[in-house]
């Protein structure tokens, strides 16, 4: 046979990945970040959240839009501000075929308490807010919380249950301030690794995994809900969007994670492809340092980011719509405020925040620095949408106003812990919410640090405004959502006055996937294999 040219096979290729049937039980999907570890506690981050929502479940979920509805409890009630009662759905099994119960829920929160491997106290922050969980009657939960928590249903979407048998033989009470007993014998990062702990109620079981190559999951047969169309999927690790988006033209993928923004013209208008976009409530920024002394600032005594008006400069100095429309691509949206409007605690109507070089030249002479000085913004290459094309774009906006701006990028599992161990002095982030509550946001990233209450958890920048958390502590506990609305607006203004963070845009999610394939884009930015559907 003669040998076709690179070319032709390729397009040869694209056309047989379509031929394949749509009855087809295998779903190839390519994703563009790697889980950190199969460990659902382990650390709160979009692909982690994936592969947790489809392996494991929590007594809650979130539809599309991230309001909250039932997941392994099917319904909720509160006798007062702090008490709440979950009856649990009945004959859910975990995908060994182990019977789920009140017990398993109280001994998941207890592990999460007792998890030495979990970053940035991704999830013991919550569970360290309650006073309680304990079993109620034969197929119930009651929870009590330290404050009100107006926001709970939401945040149990993101606590995994796991089953009661993989930890300590002995009785379990729950118990935050001795960590419920101070057992030993809780399951490790390693037993999740190497599958033995991976078990879960969710639609899917792990079969295999291959850290920096695949994932392969099969249908869970034991799963409660509406039993998934693929029997098997197969999710391979590819981080560079040119090779994604390669293996999606030669059929070796059906679907893929953001694909590259320059890439979507070519994808909408080629018939045998589709696209699914999402808003979303992920707020990119760059997040300041506001130590005394800092590693990467140079040419001035101390550190110029304690000042507002340094952080108003800044922030002056980028033009967010040009970003949008010339590094984006339009693939998000400018950011005017810290959560997406509409949510509780924005401001209605904000204006956009202003673009204004004059201005921040200005601020910064004010401020006392006429020549300005160096520093240096550190980032992911492989983690948000264009994030490397974006800092590099930031920092041409900061020479402008005599910021001498370097940048250092590096893919994001070298990244994320350095900036937990707080080695940055400007760090790119990005969040999304799991409600649309700003006082989420303020929880995590602007709130003092404070472990024991789960405030400013990831404040690596360590800004702290006594007036701000006097506001979000306040709407963090006010149950009345039009109270806490205006309380939260209130804190907003103190911090777009402050800009301890700079906030950048809100990220659209896409994916591109074969045609005969559909799948409704995430509000969460998470990929679902259970929630692609063959097209009717």
């Amino acid at each position: 046979m003669k040998r076709l040219p690179i070319a032709c096979a390729a397009v040869f290729a694209a056309m047989l990945a379509q031929a394949v049937p749509t009855s087809a039980q295998t779903l190839r999907v390519g994703l563009s970040a790697e889980p950190s570890a199969l460990d659902p506690h382990h650390y709160s981050v979009t692909p982690n959240s994936s592969l947790r929502d489809s392996v494991y479940g929590a007594l809650t979920a979130t539809d599309v839009h991230m309001n909250p509805e039932p997941g392994l409890a099917v319904s909720w009630t509160r006798s007062d501000d702090l008490t709440w009662h979950f009856r649990l759905r009945e004959g859910v099994k975990f995908s060994n075929g182990d019977a789920f119960g009140p017990e398993d829920v109280v001994f998941s929160f207890c592990r999460i308490l007792n998890n030495t491997d979990e970053l940035v106290s991704s999830f013991s922050s919550e569970v360290r807010r309650l006073v309680q969980v304990e079993k109620e009657g034969e197929n119930g939960v009651r929870i009590v919380t330290r404050a009100p928590e107006p926001t709970l249903a939401s945040t149990l979407s993101r606590l995994t249950i796991i089953p009661r048998r993989l930890g300590p033989q002995q009785p379990i009470t729950f118990n935050v301030d001795n960590k419920c007993g101070e057992l030993t014998g809780w399951p490790t990062l390693a037993q999740f690794n190497d599958r033995s702990a991976a078990i879960g109620t969710g639609p899917y079981r792990i079969t295999e995994y291959e850290r920096g190559s695949h994932i392969q999951l099969q249908r869970n047969e034991n799963y409660w809900g509406t039993k998934p169309h693929w029997a098997e999927v197969q999710l391979r690790m590819v981080t560079a969007a040119g090779p994604r988006m390669a293996g999606l033209l030669a059929g070796d993928f059906d679907m893929i994670e953001a694909p590259a923004t320059g890439d979507l013209p070519r994808l909408r208008s080629n018939p045998n492809f589709q696209i699914s976009m999402a808003a979303t409530t992920r707020l990119v920024f760059l997040q300041l340092d506001q130590r005394e002394q800092s590693p990467f600032i140079t040419g001035v005594e101390g550190n110029p980011l304690r000042d507002a008006r340094v952080r108003q400069a800044l922030s002056m100095s980028i033009d967010r719509r040009a970003l949008n429309t010339r590094v984006m691509d339009e693939v998000s949206t400018p950011a005017r405020q810290f959560m997406v409007e509409d949510g509780i605690g924005t401001l209605r109507n904000q204006a956009e925040l202003p673009y204004d070089p004059a201005r921040a030249k200005a601020l910064l002479a004010e401020a006392g620095y006429p020549n300005g000085f160096g520093i240096t913004i550190h980032a992911t290459n492989n983690r948000y949408i264009n994030d490397a094309r974006l800092v590099q774009s930031i920092a041409q906006y900061f020479q402008r106003i005599g910021v001498r701006a370097e940048v250092e990028t590096m893919p994001a599992a070298a990244y994320f812990p350095r900036r937990g161990k707080r080695e940055f002095t400007m760090a790119l982030g990005g969040w999304s919410s799991d409600a649309p509550e700003a006082a989420q946001f303020y929880r995590t990233w602007l709130m003092t640090t404070n472990t024991e209450l789960g405030f400013g958890t990831s404040n690596y920048g360590g800004w702290s405004n006594n007036a701000f958390n006097a506001l979000a502590t306040q709407a963090l506990a006010t149950m009345d959502d039009a109270a806490r609305d205006r309380i939260g607006q209130d804190a907003m203004r103190i911090a777009l006055q402050e800009m301890p963070v700079l906030p950048l845009h809100y990220e659209n999610a896409v994916w591109a996937f074969r045609k005969g394939l559909t799948y409704e884009g995430q509000m969460a930015q998470t990929t679902l294999p259970a929630l692609v559907r063959v097209a009717q």
